[in-house]
């Protein structure tokens, strides 16, 4: 061999374990990012708090009405960018599984970082601002401002980032790719089917020239899809909290990936929904709105799967591991969610009470992950397992409690969407209506435990690196 060639072998190996290494680094942005997203959604709660007070509006500098600018707020950075933040975590630790030091398009992730943080200010700064509008609009409201339309953009393309980037690494592997990367690139593939319906509705609409009314017609058909991404990114949470707690034996990875592929199956033909159906009328609404009960039957299989394994274990469930009190946690929020979904009939609070316990089993999934195997990922140490039982506890067991006093309200004709209104209800609507006010005490402490945590553990030196 030539001294020039053994030169280029050198230089290439130094190139990749610092492609490898950057995308180590990267991780760590990424959690900050999501953790971060929750301690903004935490500010908002308490300024939405503070606006319920009598005469607050008048205080000076204080927004007019800034109580639903402020829940658009709350609600993009608790649920959007905090599950795509932890989605986007989940896609580089699966890159580093897949390529190890061998990453491709590496870069892809630090861009992708940067138009999140972008997106930061552009989504909650317009809230401030007299002259905007909220828009309450299922799965994406809105505040009707360039900045916010410009932050949604930005957090979307910078999440496809490294989903791209998997992707970009998944030819040439061995054949046997590891199953966190198979199912983020499966989740990846959803997401962007998802950003397909959003980009196909807004030419659609612009088309029409209705894209600067119809936001809500713009985010049902994407939105629906999003609801698949955190599907799939809940079972994967389920798989990793299962092996971390009952080993590897608890997870059949068969059945693990086989329905992360049914949901990405089940997704498949939303796009073409817009094709199939007159735009924006009856028949694709409810064509998005019966696909989505699709998401049911892979997560109840693998959920099955899952307890039935651990019932066949003959050591005892290990109540006291943090990875599994949240696996347990989640699957019991996600049992009561499923089973509200199925008794709703109206639109009133028992739509949102079936969507709170569902999308809480996915964040009480995330958080767990995150304080568990997260934290070994980024080589930091461990976060304190009472602690994190019982901020777990808060915030999945405050949450099961009030979306059940939701529902009952709802059954008695509280609506959706109302900051008030308590004392024209039925008193057993006023009641359960009541009872979900204290209880979502109970999760707001629960969240703001594990954002300090998190923030604390995030903070730490590094301790034992784990390998990719």
């Amino acid at each position: 061999m030539t001294e020039a060639a053994h030169t280029t072998i050198i230089d290439r190996a130094r190139s990749t374990a610092g492609a490898g290494s950057a995308v180590r680094r990267e991780l760590l942005g990424w959690a900050w990012l999501a953790v971060g997203a929750l301690a903004v959604a935490g500010v908002f709660a308490i300024l939405l708090a503070l606006s319920r007070i009598p005469g607050m509006e008048k205080t000076p500098f204080w927004p007019i009405d800034f109580f639903y600018k402020g829940l658009v707020i709350h609600v993009i950075f608790s649920l959007v960018i905090w599950l795509q933040g932890v989605f986007a975590f989940l896609v580089a630790v699966a890159t580093l599984k897949l390529a190890g030091d061998d990453v491709r398009a590496a870069p892809l992730g630090r861009i992708g970082q940067g138009a999140v943080l972008v997106a930061f200010p552009c989504l909650f700064a317009p809230a401030f601002l007299d002259a905007t509008q909220p828009a309450l609009d299922n799965y994406i409201p809105l505040i009707l401002h360039p900045a916010y339309d410009a932050g949604l953009l930005a957090l979307a393309l910078g999440v496809l980032a490294p989903v791209v980037r998997l992707l970009i690494n998944l030819p040439g592997r061995p054949a046997s790719p590891p199953p966190l990367a198979v199912a983020m690139a499966l989740a990846g593939f959803i997401y962007i089917l998802a950003l397909t319906c959003f980009g196909v509705a807004g030419v659609l609409l612009a088309g029409e020239g209705g894209l600067a009314w119809s936001r809500d017609q713009l985010f049902w058909g994407g939105g629906h899809l999003l609801q698949f991404v955190y599907a799939a990114l809940m079972v994967t949470n389920w798989s990793i909290l299962a092996r971390m707690s009952l080993g590897d034996e608890a997870v059949d990875n068969r059945v693990f990936l086989g329905c992360v592929l049914l949901i990405a199956f089940i997704a498949l033909p939303a796009p073409a929904f817009y094709a199939a159906f007159e735009p924006f009328a009856s028949g694709q609404h409810e064509a998005f709105r019966l696909l989505q009960f699709g998401i049911a039957a892979p997560t109840l299989i693998f959920a099955a799967s899952l307890v039935a394994r651990a019932l066949r274990s003959p050591s005892p469930w290990p109540w006291r591991d943090p990875a599994f009190f949240a696996l347990a946690t989640s699957l019991a929020l996600f049992a009561l969610g499923g089973v509200m979904g199925f008794l709703i009939t109206g639109s009133d609070t028992r739509t949102p009470a079936h969507y709170h316990a569902v999308i809480t089993a996915v964040s009480v999934s995330s958080a767990g992950m995150l304080l568990t195997f997260g934290l070994k990922e980024l080589g930091r140490a461990p976060a304190p397992p009472r602690a994190t039982r019982i901020l777990i506890g808060l915030y999945g067991g405050g949450q099961f409690v009030a979306s059940i006093a939701m529902f009952v309200a709802g059954g008695y004709g509280a609506l959706r969407k109302t900051p008030s209104g308590a004392g024209s209800l039925d008193a057993v609507a006023a009641t359960g209506m009541a009872v979900h006010g204290i209880a979502s005490i109970f999760t707001i402490i629960g969240g703001a435990a594990f954002v300090v945590i998190a923030i604390r553990a995030l903070m730490r030196a590094d301790a034992v690196r784990s390998a990719a």
